[in-house]
C-alpha cells in the first residue's frame, strides 16, 4: 500500500474513541510512509487523521469541491490539495489516487463514499480493498448490507466486498493482506 483513501466524518462524533481511532490510523500511516488521500477538510475526524499523518512525517493529498474550499473548510497544511467541481469528481479523484480504502465512523458523506466504493466493486469496476474500522459503529451498516442480500437484492454475499477490524492498527495489515487488484473500468465513466 503506497496510498490509502480514508473516508471519515467532518465532525468528531459523540464517542471519544472515534477521535482516537483517527489519530492512531493517521500516526500509523505517517510512520509507514503511506500517503493519505482524503476529503481535504480541516474539521472533524478528517482533520484529526490528516494532522496525525503530518505530525508523524507523512504526506497528505486532499480532494475538495470548490464550494467547500471557498467557504474555508479545506486543510491549509496538506501537501497537495486538489480542488474539483463536484462531489462526484471528488469521489472519482480520491478513487484514482488510492490503492485501498479505510472507512472510519462518519455521517452521510462517509456512507455515500463507502456505498459507491462497494457498488463499483460489486460491479467489477475495481478490486481495491475496503476496510471498515470500528465494528460497533458499522454494525447497523453491516446488518443493512446483509438485509439486502437476504431480501434478494444483493449480488451474492456483500460481506465479501469489505473487511472489518475493530482497531486502527488492523486496518493497514488487512488492506495489505487483500489480493492485489486493479481497476478494470475507469470510474470517471460511471
Amino acid at each position: 500500500m503506497k496510498s490509502v483513501c480514508v473516508y471519515c466524518g467532518s465532525r468528531t462524533g459523540n464517542d471519544p474513541t472515534h477521535r482516537a481511532l483517527a489519530q492512531e490510523l493517521g500516526t500509523i500511516m505517517g510512520q509507514r510512509g503511506i500517503l493519505l488521500v482524503y476529503g481535504g477538510g480541516r474539521f472533524g475526524l478528517m482533520g484529526v487523521v490528516a494532522d496525525a499523518v503530518l505530525a508523524a512525517g507523512g504526506d497528505v493529498e486532499g480532494v475538495i469541491p470548490e464550494a467547500l474550499h471557498a467557504s474555508e473548510v479545506s486543510h491549509d497544511r496538506v501537501g497537495t490539495l486538489h480542488i474539483v467541481g463536484s462531489m462526484s469528481e471528488r469521489k472519482a479523484k480520491m478513487f484514482a489516487l488510492a490503492d485501498g480504502f479505510v472507512a472510519l465512523p462518519g455521517g452521510t458523506g462517509t456512507l455515500d463514499e463507502v456505498i459507491d466504493i462497494l457498488t463499483w466493486r460489486q460491479l467489477n469496476f475495481h478490486t481495491k480493498p475496503l476496510v471498515l474500522v470500528d465494528q460497533t459503529y458499522w454494525t447497523p451498516f453491516i446488518d443493512l448490507m446483509s438485509h439486502t442480500d437476504d431480501q434478494g437484492f444483493g449480488h451474492g454475499d456483500s460481506s465479501t466486498l469489505y473487511s472489518v477490524v475493530n482497531k486502527a492498527a488492523g486496518a493497514i495489515p488487512t488492506l495489505e493482506a487483500a489480493p492485489p487488484g486493479a481497476t478494470t473500468a475507469p470510474i470517471e465513466s460511471l
